[in-house]
């Protein structure tokens, strides 16, 4: 449910209810809605191909014992697929793109 749920959420509604949704429903405890922004900030940095960008974490929220985190980090633990350029990253012979 997760992906495909995600991927209606990217082509249909913002960016942002679109996130706060996929981190509420697609996750398990539920990630905060404060994140929503770190995670846009981690799908900009896929589309500029700066995957170990820092990204600033919401107040309360630590990576590691840091205040913020590489966007590579944040794609993976919140499932972000969905949202990014994926034939810009990925040169894995067995995708299909």
């Amino acid at each position: 449910m997760g992906y495909t749920t995600a991927l209606s959420l990217q082509e249909n509604v913002s960016i942002d209810a679109g996130l706060a949704y996929h981190l509420q429903a697609n996750h398990y405890p539920p990630v905060p809605v404060s994140m929503v922004d770190a995670c846009i900030e981690a799908i900009d940095a896929y589309y500029e191909e700066d995957y170990q960008r820092m990204i600033e974490l919401p107040e309360g929220v630590l990576w590691r014992g840091e205040t913020s985190c590489p966007a590579s980090a944040i794609a993976e633990a919140h499932h972000l697929d969905a949202w990014l350029p994926h034939a810009d990253y990925c040169d894995c012979e067995d995708c299909v793109i």
